[in-house]
């Protein structure tokens, strides 16, 4: 059986070097006949602030409750997005919030510090681009961003293993690294599928 992919666009601006990553992430699965849907944060409408925290609900637009239907649908979610002040853009983290909900991501347990684990038996893959070469971030940060968006997110909620690829440093790259960037992604796609 081929797998179910879900490729998660989540840089705001269309015309990104991430869209072309995803793309081609895209193009690598679909030569391999895997199952593939998208979701760019960049063409959904969304409100990305969780209001009221989870003291009240916010009802989801049906742009949301989509992509909810596509995240259980998926074996496999991909996350393509910049690494902007260290950090995920807001409008992936607004997604998060809003998607990634109790009920739907995991389930608090009664009595107990322990969650239901409701993304259970997906992988993911983490298509990261960044300015700060990437060395600087392990030794510096100790690659916080990583960590936030692998355990914090999506292992709290059942999703594993989650890979990480680094792509950049984006400014300043030549045509030749980027192209060269795209056929890496396409190959990653097409293995998985």
């Amino acid at each position: 059986m081929k797998s179910k992919i879900l490729i998660i666009n989540g840089h705001p601006d269309p015309q990104s070097f991430c869209s072309a990553l995803s793309d081609s992430y895209m193009k690598g699965a679909l030569a391999n006949k895997a199952q593939v849907r998208s979701i760019d944060l960049s063409k959904i409408q969304f409100d990305p602030n969780l209001k009221f925290g989870y003291r009240k609900r916010t009802e989801l637009e049906e742009d949301l409750l989509k992509a909810q239907e596509l995240i259980r649908w998926a074996d496999h979610l991909v996350f393509v997005y910049p690494t902007w002040w260290g950090v995920m853009p807001a409008i992936l983290k607004g997604f998060i919030d809003r998607v990634f909900l109790p009920g739907f991501a995991y389930k608090y347990r009664d009595n107990s510090s322990t969650v239901d684990k409701l993304l259970s038996g997906k992988s993911s893959r983490l298509i990261v681009t960044a300015d700060t070469p990437f060395w600087y971030n392990k030794l510096a940060y100790k690659n916080a961003e990583y960590n936030v968006m692998k355990r914090n997110i999506l292992k709290f909620c059942g999703v594993s293993p989650v890979r990480v690829t680094e792509i950049g440093p984006i400014k300043g790259s030549s045509d030749k690294a980027r192209a060269g960037w795209l056929a890496k992604v396409s190959q990653l796609g097409s293995q998985l599928a």
